[in-house]
């Protein structure tokens, strides 16, 4: 069971093997070569998403995710989404009946992946095999929520205005997605836009829950892990970010992720 085949550019989910079996949770798996994109689709189902390498991006309208094969996006039922694989990746989705959803985390989020849940992970994608019991299927459904409950919500979540209002907003956002290490000051973003610094300040404040500097740190941060797993040196990579030296990022780095980036590049 699990996504058709990608290289003949079909994008569906083969679900009935699961939905067949009545199992709180299942799940599937699916190889994605690099480059790769699943066009925004959603599910009637909670849907927690690992990949075993790389960084797999999720999109949703709420937000985006940077994710990392020690973390797992949890969604919500019902939020359209979009992944992308920059590199090849075998993902993982599990897929939680309503429910069961309410066991898990109310908002959408990155948990961190421990070996026990990426085991368990992995056991329930297999959900389709026809060798395994149901009886045990249950048991590791029952021990994967216990298991993302005991896990920390990490911060590689990135909020994104919604609605036709935020539209100025949006293009402020997608502009300093395209390109991380743009410079503009804020006081630079309100002129282009025809408004005042502090309206500017207020309405991205009010569209994203978060401040522009925040959120450009917290965009240049995440978009930062792509080149570091790359093996791009970490100065090189600070400097594409926006950041002025290498112990400037490093330092913003190691704030955010509780690591410096030469630890986690060396692990990824």
């Amino acid at each position: 069971m699990g996504f058709l085949a990608p290289e003949d550019g079909v994008h569906a989910l083969d679900l009935c093997a699961g939905e067949a079996c009545d199992l709180p949770v299942f799940g599937v798996a699916v190889r994605y070569p690099a480059g790769h994109v699943v066009p925004q689709h959603k599910h009637p189902y909670g849907h927690l998403i690992h990949a075993d390498r790389g960084l797999l991006r999720v999109e949703a309208e709420s937000g985006q995710w940077l994710v990392p094969p020690t973390a797992a996006v949890w969604l919500r039922s019902g939020v359209a989404h979009r992944l992308v694989a920059p590199v090849g990746l075998q993902a993982h989705g599990l897929f939680v009946r309503e429910d069961i959803c309410s066991h898990f985390p109310t908002a959408d989020c990155v948990v961190h992946v421990s070996a026990l849940l990426r085991e368990l992970i992995m056991a329930l994608a297999r959900a389709g095999n026809q060798t395994q019991s149901t009886k045990r299927m249950r048991l590791l459904g029952a021990l994967l929520i216990e298991e993302v409950l005991a896990q920390p919500v990490l911060p590689l979540h990135l909020p994104w205005p919604t609605g036709g209002a935020e539209s100025q907003m949006q293009h402020v956002c997608q502009t300093l997605l395209d390109d991380p290490g743009d410079g503009s000051t804020a006081s630079e973003w309100a002129d282009r836009l025809a408004m005042g610094e502090k309206t500017f300040h207020r309405r991205f404040l009010q569209s994203t829950g978060m401040t522009f500097g925040k959120w450009r740190q917290q965009l240049r941060l995440m978009s930062s892990l792509t080149p570091l797993m790359q093996g791009i040196p970490i100065t090189q990579v600070a400097l594409a970010s926006g950041y002025d030296s290498h112990s400037a990022y490093t330092t913003a780095f190691s704030k955010q992720f509780g690591q410096p980036p030469s630890t986690f590049a060396a692990n990824s």
